[in-house]
Formats: C-alpha cells, sequence, structure tokens
C-alpha cells in the first residue's frame, strides 16, 4: 500500500471547512482511494500548513491513476487549486508496510 500525504497552505480568504468538505468528497467516488483522511490545523503557528490530506492507495499504479483521471484529477484537484497556494504546499508518497 501506498500513503499519499499533501499539506496545504490556504490562499488569504480560502475556507479551510470548504476545502476540507472537497477532499472528503473523494470518499466513494474515487475508486483508487483505499481510505481519505483530512484534518485541519488546530495550532496556526507560524509553520504550521492549514490543512492536511492522508490517502491510502494500493499500489504505485494507483497513484498513478488518482494524479491523472477520475474524480481526484478532474473534480478536487482543480478545486484545490484555486484555494490553495500550491508554490507552498508539499507532499510525500510512500509505501505502508
Amino acid at each position: 500500500m501506498i500513503r499519499h500525504v499533501v499539506c496545504f497552505k490556504l490562499k488569504e480568504g480560502a475556507s479551510a471547512e470548504e476545502a476540507k468538505k472537497m477532499l472528503l468528497s473523494m470518499r466513494g467516488k474515487e475508486e483508487t482511494a483505499l481510505n481519505v483522511e483530512v484534518g485541519i490545523d488546530a495550532l496556526h503557528s507560524a509553520r504550521s500548513y492549514d490543512l492536511i490530506l492522508i490517502v491510502t492507495l494500493e499500489d504505485f499504479a494507483a497513484l498513478e491513476r488518482y494524479q491523472t483521471a477520475g474524480y481526484h484529477a478532474h473534480t478536487v484537484k482543480p478545486y484545490m487549486h484555486t484555494v490553495a497556494d500550491t508554490t507552498r504546499s508539499v507532499a510525500v508518497d510512500y509505501p505502508v508496510d
């Protein structure tokens, strides 16, 4: 299994709650996502990101499909590009034992 983790910095005025709802909407709609978890930062420190997305996928082939096809690629990703500062978001993709 693969875990895909993204930390987002949102643009000024963007709603973390609305972004969270959009990300969670992948549950049941994005066939490659085995599990979707989203959290909103509670501390708001200088080094904090606003939102975290954690997606579990079967393998790297599923991650590639997730990135390029389906609900995530055609609905969620375009929305997140309107509300997130993509120059300040970070991602980590790693195998899960």
